[in-house]
């Protein structure tokens, strides 16, 4: 089954990139409704590794703004949310409850490569799916990696079981501060077909 040409245009082919965001806050409810619709996307064994740390208060976003790059600063400033997406570490501590046969916790402990491979990855694919879910749900993003993570680390996830992997400004986008669409890769510059 086909999902509406409208959906489509609202998920990809008319989405933007939010470059700056209307002075209208973001519900938490909303943001739950957008967790709630984004954990549901696939990740291998269900491993589901992605954690979400919402800044929403001015005092919150302050902390983060040394980590960023020039370029992002006054966007993020002006957010009414900065998601952190953070790769949990230690994910399969929940492979019991997420996982329908034992020893996947065991799998993960033990093999400190696969582990971080698998964090990374499908936490890479929580952060997109996340993205999909907000502008399903009305919201605009502006994802960023244009950030020293390291930064990022030591100041909000000094322990270390959290590792940050990129910035998303969340909100309603002011469309006056949108740049114009870049080009795209053709079919034949970005695929192989054997």
């Amino acid at each position: 089954m086909k999902i509406a040409p409208e959906c489509l245009d609202q998920l990809f082919l008319q989405a933007r990139t939010a470059n700056g965001f209307l002075d209208k806050p973001v519900a938490l409810s909303l943001l739950r409704e957008v967790y709630d619709v984004a954990k549901m996307g696939a990740t291998s064994m269900n491993t589901q590794p992605t954690r979400y740390v919402f800044l929403i208060s001015p005092e919150s976003r302050a902390r983060l703004l040394p980590a960023l790059s020039p370029g992002n600063l006054d966007k993020t400033r002006t957010a009414p949310v900065t998601v952190i997406v953070a790769n949990d570490t230690r994910f399969y501590e929940h492979m019991p409850q997420v996982w329908h046969k034992p020893g996947a916790k065991e799998n993960f402990e033990g093999n400190k490569a696969l582990a971080e491979g698998t964090a990374t990855r499908n936490g890479t694919l929580g952060g997109g799916y996340f993205m999909m879910a907000a502008r399903a749900l009305g919201l605009d993003c502006g994802p960023m990696s244009g950030v020293d993570l390291a930064k990022v680390n030591a100041e909000f996830f000094a322990d270390g079981r959290l590792q940050a992997n990129f910035l998303i400004n969340l909100g309603y986008g002011d469309d006056s501060q949108l740049f114009d669409r870049n080009p795209r890769l053709s079919f034949e510059q970005a695929c192989t077909v054997l």
